[in-house]
């Protein structure tokens, strides 16, 4: 057996599986251990483990063309288009792709400081978009931003959903708000509608440009297509990613017709972007979308699975606070730092991730069933009776 000398440096802690294969909403181990997947790639794999007619549409493009730089046009390119034009927003006509969020969210931020001429932005606290040095810009985190300053504009956290503090904030200099719908990295703390109406509202006051990251939160996770459309809004610019290619690395930046129209040649670019392949999973993947009633499946089973959690919390109010987020994008705040949850429930069979410091979070495949559903929960149960336990004992003890 040859040494492998290369080592992989460890920017995330290891979770100790060594998988060797997939199907649906479902993982195996090198030991043959089955495990039901509700971390799933951080959510990308929304559309399951080797979804076939995604599996497939990249086969057949494989076997044709897999490598074209984008100034090349292609068939699967004018297929992806035309599949987007079924699902993005109304009057955003205009659209890059990328491999990952954070280069979507690059753009689009480029975008706003180019066009406005300004150079402020306003994000918010716990907010998420990313690590390369713009999306970082607007990442909330200290930990992750520590080390990299100065960024390339100024930007201005404020309280998530606090109208007051961001009517007051932002103004003529502002470039532009970019905000999640739901914060995934930050905690699953979703946006109320008053005050996505408010963003939209100074954006229009100001000639800021309201970017909403639905890297996480769109195409059918929260059982809205957009999760925007709660507020019944229209952003300037969207930032979609993860499950658009159904697990192939492809993410976009979609603009309204008057931003688009103004950016011209040498704006911006990327290598891989618009791909043969990524374009043939993103046809693929908004087909199985549309064709498999994802949207309202998701929405479907999402309240199955919230009302199971909430169950869960009456139960074990002393150790779970609240459940959080929408649809498929969704988890329990519990009322110390869950790592101790998460490790268990991977030993019982069922991956998970954190959100902030104190959320479980589930991103499950949406073929996920009630029976499924039956698991995690009754897997919980026995996870938290124990933490209970616990908890009781140690106070006792004191």
């Amino acid at each position: 057996m040859v040494e492998i000398m290369v080592k992989l440096i460890q920017f995330y802690s290891p979770r100790g599986l060594k998988l060797s294969r997939a199907e649906n909403q479902y993982v195996w181990d090198v030991d043959g251990r089955k495990y039901l997947d509700c971390h799933a790639q951080y959510g990308s794999l929304f559309l399951g483990h080797r979804n076939p007619k995604i599996v497939n549409s990249i086969k057949e493009q494989l076997n044709l063309i897999y490598g074209a730089y984008p100034a090349f046009n292609t068939e699967a390119k004018e297929r992806a288009l035309e599949s987007l034009s079924k699902i993005l927003p109304k009057k955003l006509e205009y659209v890059y792709m990328f491999n990952g969020g954070s280069e979507a969210v690059e753009l689009s931020l480029k975008v706003a400081r180019k066009l406005t001429g300004r150079k402020k932005f306003i994000s918010f606290i716990n907010a998420f978009h990313g690590r390369t040095m713009g999306a970082l810009s607007v990442t909330w985190n200290p930990r992750y931003r520590e080390g990299y300053d100065p960024f390339p504009w100024e930007v201005k956290f404020l309280p998530y959903n606090k109208v007051e503090e961001l009517e007051k904030e932002v103004d003529n200099e502002t470039a532009g708000v970019i905000v999640e719908v739901i914060q995934g990295e930050g905690g699953l703390n979703e946006a109320s509608v008053e005050f996505l109406k408010a963003i939209r509202e100074a954006c229009d006051r100001t000639g800021a440009q309201m970017i909403v990251d639905e890297v996480q939160t769109g195409f059918g996770r929260t059982g809205l297509l957009w999760a925007h459309q709660i507020a019944n809004i229209k952003p300037d610019i969207l930032v979609a990613g993860k499950a658009i290619g159904g697990g192939f690395p492809v993410s976009l930046a979609a603009f309204k017709t008057e931003l688009g129209e103004k950016l011209k040649e040498g704006d911006h670019g990327s290598t891989f972007g618009v791909n043969p392949l990524a374009c043939a999973a993103l046809t693929a993947s908004i087909n199985v979308l549309l064709e498999e009633n994802v949207v309202e499946k998701t929405a479907q089973i999402g309240r199955v699975f919230k009302e199971s959690l909430e169950e869960l919390k009456e139960e074990f109010s002393e150790v779970v606070r609240s459940v959080k987020g929408r649809g498929l994008m969704i988890g329990i705040e519990t009322k110390f730092e869950p790592t101790q949850i998460l490790k268990f429930l991977q030993d019982d069979g069922v991956i998970a991730l954190r959100a902030g410091k104190l959320v479980v979070r589930f991103l499950p495949p949406y073929m996920i069933t009630v029976q499924d559903i039956q698991f995690i929960t009754e897997t919980l149960r026995k996870i938290l009776s124990q933490v209970k336990e616990d908890k009781i004992a140690a106070k006792t003890t004191t």
